[in-house]
């Protein structure tokens, strides 16, 4: 296949064009900076794009097997003021029309588009079971998932097939959030965040790439997947698996109010969360290599670690 990966120098882009340059595949990443994807494993083709348009990178659509639309702004870093917001919104509506011009313009047009987005879409629902056929919520990420989404819808018309994946938490030893979890246990203060009743929906790193593989492989994969695993945790729960992997105590828990005060209306990260569902993927045939979170974090954290 080839395959042209927007947002490819992140940490999903960088695992999945791994993942394809290994097993033969041409892999083409696009970024606004080259000279930053040293990251990028070798084989991997990079060109200069200006995250709005298909403009001098579009004609590599003309025959290519795949687009993975994975573009748009870090909502992790920064709080979220009224211009971040701004940015956060517009990277991913410039990313997904530049991706439609691109297929609009190609002759012979990609087989398949798989779109970005997250569980976020669903808002905050408490203990609501929630699966790809649950309405959207409400909220700044509810909003954005919806917008980001149908940022590439017109490409379907064009007889595109088109993916969504509503990616969880990714855990990964080197990014993501994991990383950041990981610190207050380190430093002896570990604890849940908030009532710790809110669910954390979450996804290794190996099936994140799996599942988007399958994704890319499966023709008769389209509309929207829940790229979570099978058992989600509340974030008490979540916890205590973890604080049991690194063998730190459990005990400090983080005031709501003080995160509130930290982080603003960004807060609402790590106090919301959704009991998100893999309905779809599992019912399609996708086998997870890590279901339960205790394997999942052995496998990242422990010494000996396979990934």
């Amino acid at each position: 296949m080839r395959v042209i990966i927007t947002g490819g120098t992140g940490l999903i882009g960088r695992h999945l064009s791994e993942s394809l340059v290994r097993d033969q595949h041409e892999v083409i990443v696009l970024s606004r900076n080259p000279s930053n994807a040293s990251k990028l494993p070798a084989g991997v083709r990079v060109e200069r794009w200006d995250g709005q348009t298909a403009e001098g990178w579009g004609k590599l659509a003309d025959g290519a097997d795949a687009i993975v639309n994975l573009a748009g702004e870090n909502i992790g870093e920064g709080l979220w003021t009224t211009e971040r917001k701004r940015r956060i919104v517009e990277s991913r509506l410039n990313a997904g029309r530049a991706v439609v011009q691109a297929v609009e313009a190609a002759s012979s047009k990609p087989e398949v588009v798989v779109q970005a987005s997250g569980v976020g879409y669903y808002g905050n629902r408490g203990d609501e079971e929630l699966t790809e056929g649950s309405a959207p919520g409400e909220g700044f990420l509810a909003r954005l998932a919806v917008e980001w989404e149908a940022s590439t819808a017109a490409v379907e018309p064009l007889g595109v097939r088109r993916a969504i994946i509503r990616t969880g938490g990714v855990l990964a030893r080197e990014g993501g959030a994991l990383p950041k979890m990981i610190l207050p246990f380190r430093l002896f203060i570990g604890g849940p965040l908030g009532s710790g009743k809110q669910w954390l929906p979450w996804i290794h790193i190996a099936d994140e790439v799996g599942a988007i593989r399958f994704l890319l492989e499966n023709a008769s994969a389209t509309g929207p997947f829940n790229l979570v695993a099978p058992q989600p945790l509340t974030n008490a729960n979540f916890g205590r698996e973890l604080a049991r992997v690194i063998r730190r105590p459990y005990y400090m828990p983080a005031p709501a109010f003080a995160i509130r005060l930290l982080l603003g209306e960004m807060a609402s990260v790590v106090l919301e969360g959704q009991r998100a569902l893999p309905a779809k993927l599992l019912q399609a045939g996708y086998r997870f290599h890590f279901s339960d979170a205790a394997s999942a974090l052995r496998d990242l954290l422990s010494p000996g670690g396979a990934r």
